[in-house]
């Protein structure tokens, strides 16, 4: 609600000089400005990943695995309901499946029946689907199982083997598994803490195949040992879209599954996928994953089933999984009416809110919660919300119709860890949240309708502790101004696939003076601009989407924006795409 501050990022000269000359100059700064020291930093060569002999629980889980194909034992992959869990579930039956094993299935929970993860009541559905299981099979999760200790006594229960492979942050207890990967764990040493969890599971695959080699089970079979990459575009897919920040090891995963994608060698159902939604694999990059192919499949997991997004990724039908990608489409238009009339209705709040006791009287943690809201959309609620107000927000509702169990879902703001401030209210009043998890930014709980004023007190509480008024102004960082000899085709078209950009390495954006010499409307709500430098004659289109078309610009304005590859008709075209504009 306060105004927008906009900031400059500071690059190191001397490590601007010391990257590639090939680089544009501007590029050189951009980099040196997310942390690139060295041109090794820059390459992405799968040979720079991070050993998998690192990953802690990966020796145990390979033995476990080995001897489960040598005696044939059925193999269930228990995923989670967003595309992080669709893409772990997919990696990881069709690696599997490369590798040798004969009998491997999947099962994911649904929102709607059994909650989060690995719980009882999935365990019994996939012993009766499966009795071949009872006594002899193995269960390995992805995406989820930090948490299950009820899930994994359950199946230990039934004679089963459990291997967890998740991200998410501990509890002060672990599960009863047979095997545990999780680079977030206290005691694990894997350097990089930010692999999702279909990069877990890939990582995992990894492990095995170098077992497997080692004795000779490719050779024993007549099979040739499978070439793991062909994976990689699934990881890509599920890194991106689950917002893990992109360090090095995930830039790597990433880049190496983009590449796959643009040669024209990804699975058939990302490639469907792209096409639904009007973005050319040839040129891929990692917001198309991250804005069009991940709402789609994450969309399934919201409002019906995520198997559709599962089926979709793991099919070798070109034509399948195009018509699986169709009704990905049409769930998530459904989706975005949903939550475009969810956040009307959180906007409306807010703004009684501050007419009725001012901005600066606002909760530091917002809770908001409607009784007509849809469980499976309140994350994106609250992820709208938190980028209008600078401050975390829960957004709840019920868990089922007549429930007395609220669902709720936060997104939080930089230096304010939102998992670590829930487990601080689980300590302050012990038993308010029944259950809770998540990361740094984002994270999932359940309560009481009953409890629900308690917690609206004591999250605002612990955000006001947590939380300095300084970090509730809104900032925009960019990477400075750019002359106009600056704002270049060729520019562009180096931004574009310099990164993978993404979470903790951002894309870049630009500020700087412009004078309006023309706008006109694109559609509904888009504004299509002309653009002239400030201190100069050079004019640039530029183009602003999603925004009130009766607000009257002023003739010179500021603006923070990105600089775009425009595609149209087989032609490039230079096009600024505005972020943010305020009078000059």
């Amino acid at each position: 609600m306060k105004p927008v501050r906009i900031r400059r990022r500071e690059a190191p000269q001397h490590v601007a000089d010391a990257l590639p000359a090939a680089l544009h100059p501007v590029l050189r700064r951009i980099l040196a400005a997310r942390g690139i020291a060295c041109a090794e930093d820059l390459e992405h060569r799968l040979a720079w990943l991070l050993p998998p002999t690192a990953l802690g629980g990966v020796e145990r889980a390979g033995e476990l695995l080995e001897e489960a194909l040598l005696r044939t034992a059925p193999i269930i992959i228990v995923g989670d309901f967003d595309a992080d869990g669709a893409t772990g579930t997919a990696v990881a039956v069709r690696g599997l499946r490369l590798l040798g094993a004969r009998d491997v299935d999947y099962g994911v929970p649904n929102r709607f029946v059994h909650g989060y993860g690995l719980g009882p009541l999935l365990v019994e559905e996939l012993v009766a689907r499966h009795p071949g299981l009872v006594g002899r099979g193995l269960l390995i999760t992805v995406d989820n199982g930090v948490a299950a200790h009820a899930g994994v006594a359950a199946a230990k229960a039934h004679g089963l083997g459990v291997i967890v492979t998740d991200h998410h942050l501990p509890g002060q207890t672990l599960p009863a598994a047979d095997a545990m990967i999780n680079p977030n764990l206290e005691a694990d040493a894997f350097p990089s803490k930010a692999l999702a969890g279909v990069g877990v599971m890939f990582y995992l695959l990894l492990a095995l195949r170098a077992r497997l080699r080692e004795r000779g089970w490719f050779g024993e079979r007549g099979i040739a040992e499978p070439d793991l990459s062909c994976l990689l575009d699934l990881v890509a897919l599920g890194t991106v879209a689950d917002l893990v920040p992109l360090d090095r090891n995930n830039r790597i995963l990433v880049e190496a599954g983009l590449k796959r994608i643009r040669a024209g060698r990804a699975c058939a159902g990302i490639v469907a996928l792209l096409e639904c939604a009007k973005r050319d694999p040839a040129r891929a990059v990692a917001s198309d994953l991250g804005f069009a192919v991940a709402p789609r499949i994450n969309a399934a997991g919201r409002l019906e089933d995520i198997r559709l997004g599962i089926e979709c990724l793991i099919s070798d039908d070109a034509q399948r999984a195009r018509s699986l990608a169709q009704a990905l489409s049409a769930i998530n238009s459904e989706r975005r009416e949903l939550q475009s009339d969810m956040v009307e209705r959180a906007e409306a709040v807010v703004h009684s809110w501050v007419a009725a006791r001012g901005v600066e009287n606002l909760p530091v943690g917002v809770v908001l919660f409607d009784p007509e809201w849809h469980h499976g959309v309140v994350g994106l609620v609250a992820s709208k919300l938190k980028e209008i107000l600078n401050r975390p927000v829960i957004a709840c509702a019920p868990a089922a119709e007549g429930s007395d169990e609220i669902k709720a879902s936060g997104r939080s703001i930089a230096g304010f860890h939102l998992r670590d401030a829930l487990a601080e209210v689980e300590a302050r009043a012990p038993g308010l949240l029944l259950r809770f998890g998540g990361h740094a930014m984002a994270a999932g709980m359940t309560l009481l309708r009953c409890d629900l004023e308690r917690f609206v007190v004591a999250f605002d509480e612990v955000a006001r502790a947590r939380i300095c008024e300084a970090d509730l102004d809104a900032v925009l960082l960019t990477d400075g101004e750019l002359s106009s000899s600056e704002l270049s085709l060729e520019l562009a078209q180096q931004l574009r696939f310099a990164g993978p950009w993404g979470q903790a390495f951002p894309e870049p954006l630009f500020d700087g003076l412009f004078d309006i010499e023309s706008t006109r409307t694109m559609g509904e709500s888009h504004r299509r601009l002309n653009l002239r430098c400030a201190q100069s004659t050079r004019s640039v289109e530029a183009v602003q989407f999603n925004v009130d078309l009766a607000q009257v610009l002023p003739r010179t304005i500021r603006a923070v924006y990105q600089l775009e590859v425009n595609d149209w008709n087989d032609r490039q075209q230079l096009r600024l795409l505005l972020r943010h504009v305020e009078p000059a």
